[in-house]
């Protein structure tokens, strides 16, 4: 499993260093550039609700190979592509690939593993998740250099390759049976119930906030440094992506911190920090803008860390809720996010400079942070909880 989350990073994110390049190479803006990554992640976003509902009927670890192998593929063809047109569409056909397996690779660890483990094991999946995301960026940064782009890619390909092959070796008969099959079309109402609750809603909608905006920073953080008056060779601008190492050390805290003090304060802090660390960006020195983006970096991971872990835990007190859905649907708004929000940055990014982007980043994390007080209010009264109500038994008068 953490193979399976080391490749699915890999090949999501790895274009993320290369988009200055990719603006450079095939004579577009900054903006249409970053749909060589949104087309990826909106793909993913469409797709990850219905195929990770009804891909886990069709067996888990064939399905979760398959996604692999296809992906892995198309990795494997990107750098032959034509045109950035081509790059584009084959990205996008890597996210429908995708959508299914970050579902299904949670699903499949909570029902494999014995309750006492599957802390560990969680956490060593999402450590698999980061690490796959930080390699990605890095390898890929460094191979261009050295290369090019074209090559870059190709070993993103053969390294998601590897990794599938590792993950069907090493993954053990699954021990437990499929679910049942499910219809599409009996998603709906599910679907519908989960949206009728305010703080699922006030989550996803927090999701969407911001990965909008930490994506927009690493988006555009590469044009700035490679631009005068840094001028930053890819490989080393990649670097800045070292932030998230932040991330397996922050989640943890936060959701301690989150059991004391109520997860509402600590998403709202989070998103406050992040605010924060878009302003220390903005001056022209290398050093203040590494710390700048690591606090953005820390405060995304401790609201986003807290949002997923909540939208599960909320779900299971609704008396229809599915932990499994909760997840999917906020994955969907995180990959939304990602896509729209790191795009839009793109504009901002073309007409104002990084001012645009500071401002644009603070549009987001503060429409999330009044989100995150309303949440606070919501959350005081118990969502309903499954099962029969309870009777109060008393006299009669």
């Amino acid at each position: 499993m953490w193979c399976a989350g080391l490749a699915t990073f890999v090949l999501v994110y790895s274009p993320q260093v290369l988009l200055p390049t990719f603006a450079a190479e095939f004579a577009v803006s900054s903006s249409t550039a970053s749909l060589a990554l949104s087309a990826t992640t909106l793909a993913l976003a469409v797709a990850v609700v219905p195929l990770s509902a009804v891909c886990e009927s069709w067996g888990r670890t064939r399905m979760m190979t398959a996604a692999l192998a296809v992906s892995a593929a198309l990795g494997l063809i990107e750098p032959f592509a034509p045109s950035f047109g081509v790059l584009v569409v084959l990205r996008a056909l890597q996210g429908v690939a995708l959508a299914a397996l970050p579902a299904l690779a949670m699903a499949h660890t909570t029902r494999e593993v014995a309750a006492r483990w599957l802390g560990g094991a969680v956490g060593l999946l999402i450590a698999g998740n980061a690490l796959g995301g930080l390699t990605g960026r890095l390898v890929t940064g460094f191979v261009a250099d050295v290369a090019g782009w074209r090559v870059a890619l190709g070993v993103v390909g053969g390294v998601s390759l590897l990794c599938m092959v590792a993950f069907r070796l090493l993954l053990p008969a699954p021990r437990t049976p499929d679910p049942p099959r499910v219809r599409l079309r009996e998603l709906g109402r599910p679907i519908g119930g989960h949206l009728a609750d305010p703080v699922l809603r006030g989550l996803f909608a927090v999701s969407f906030l911001v990965m909008g905006a930490f994506v927009t920073v690493y988006n555009y953080s590469g044009f700035r440094l490679e631009a005068a008056p840094f001028g930053v060779p890819v490989g080393l601008a990649g670097l800045v992506f070292l932030g998230y190492l932040a991330g397996p050390v922050v989640s943890p805290w936060a959701g301690r911190v989150a059991d004391r003090h109520g997860r509402a304060p600590v998403v709202a802090a989070g998103l406050a920090v992040a605010a924060a660390g878009a302003w220390v960006t903005l001056p022209a020195n290398l050093v203040v803008i590494c710390i700048g983006v690591l606090l953005v970096t820390v405060g995304f991971f401790t609201a986003h860390a807290v949002a997923s872990g909540w939208a599960g835990r909320r779900a299971a007190d609704l008396p229809d809720g599915s932990p499994a859905l909760a997840s999917s649907l906020y994955l969907l708004a995180y990959y939304a996010g990602s896509s729209v929000g790191g795009s839009l940055g793109g504009v901002a990014y073309d007409h104002l400079g990084w001012l645009g982007v500071s401002c644009f980043l603070t549009l987001l994390l503060a429409a999330g942070f009044l989100v995150a007080l309303r949440l606070r209010t919501s959350s005081r009264g118990r969502a309903p909880v499954r099962g029969r109500p309870r009777v109060r038994r008393g006299r009669r008068p």
